[in-house]
């Protein structure tokens, strides 16, 4: 834990004062300045830190960006999503939420609820399975072919009889998603609960979300799924332009 917590103190010391060298930072640190060099050295094979070669000095690296952009993804999805999910929860009386792809589950970062859904299942936080969620399909869906295959290629646990675990089978619904633009998950994750999720897209298309309206089967049956797939697609999109995409 003292190592995790210097090496987090060297990135902020870097972030305050912009460079330094590994005995300013050895200084700051109260450290050796053979620690301050093994800690630099680590953070710089991660990306973390970069050495400017004339000078010898260390500045934050692109790994940092790459985590900063992450999270920032995340944060804008979630200011700019509170006003769509609750007026979709709201016109559709069901329970909205927003999901983002963490490693290899989608996790809920928004949820709203609607008049019909107030005894509904609390999903915010939770990380759901791609393969057996509606907003987990569109996230796989939209996935580069490499990592989609990766994931694909792994043992799809079975939560219902109606889960999905065959490759070729889940390969031709993700087809689907993306050729429809939305996506359906019915009894897969949970018996008697279905749900239809759209993806949200970024400036630059690249899909960073789904947006999904989730209720029981017997309120969302193969009457009312179509519809509500329509208005979550429109909400979905209505977020995209939020976030820059379109414009």
């Amino acid at each position: 834990m003292q190592s995790v917590d210097r090496a987090v103190s060297v990135l902020e010391i870097l972030a305050r004062l912009g460079e330094a060298g590994v005995t300013e930072i050895a200084d700051e640190l109260d450290v050796h300045k053979s620690t301050a060099f093994r800690l630099l050295g680590v953070l710089e094979n991660r990306g973390l830190v970069s050495q400017a070669r004339d000078r010898g000095k260390y500045f934050l690296g692109a790994g940092v960006l790459r985590l900063a952009g992450a999270a920032a993804v995340r944060l804008d999805i979630s200011q700019e999503g509170v006003g769509v999910c609750r007026e979709l929860a709201d016109e559709l009386g069901e329970t909205a939420n927003i999901a983002v792809l963490d490693d290899t589950a989608a996790v809920n970062i928004m949820q709203a609820r609607g008049a019909a859904s107030v005894t509904a299942q609390n999903w915010l936080g939770r990380r759901t399975p791609l393969h057996a969620t509606s907003s987990g399909k569109v996230l796989l869906a939209h996935l580069p072919e490499t990592l989609r295959e990766g994931l694909l290629a792994r043992t799809l646990p079975r939560f219902t009889e109606r889960t999905i675990t065959g490759t070729a089978a889940l390969r031709a619904e993700l087809a689907a998603v993306v050729e429809q633009g939305y996506a359906f998950a019915r009894e897969e994750l949970e018996l008697g609960l279905a749900a239809t999720a759209a993806p949200v897209r970024a400036h630059d298309g690249k899909v960073i979300g789904a947006i999904s309206v989730s209720g029981p089967v017997y309120r969302l049956g193969p009457d009312r799924l179509p519809e509500l797939a329509e208005r979550t697609a429109a909400a979905a999109a209505d977020l995209s332009r939020r976030m820059g995409y379109g414009l």
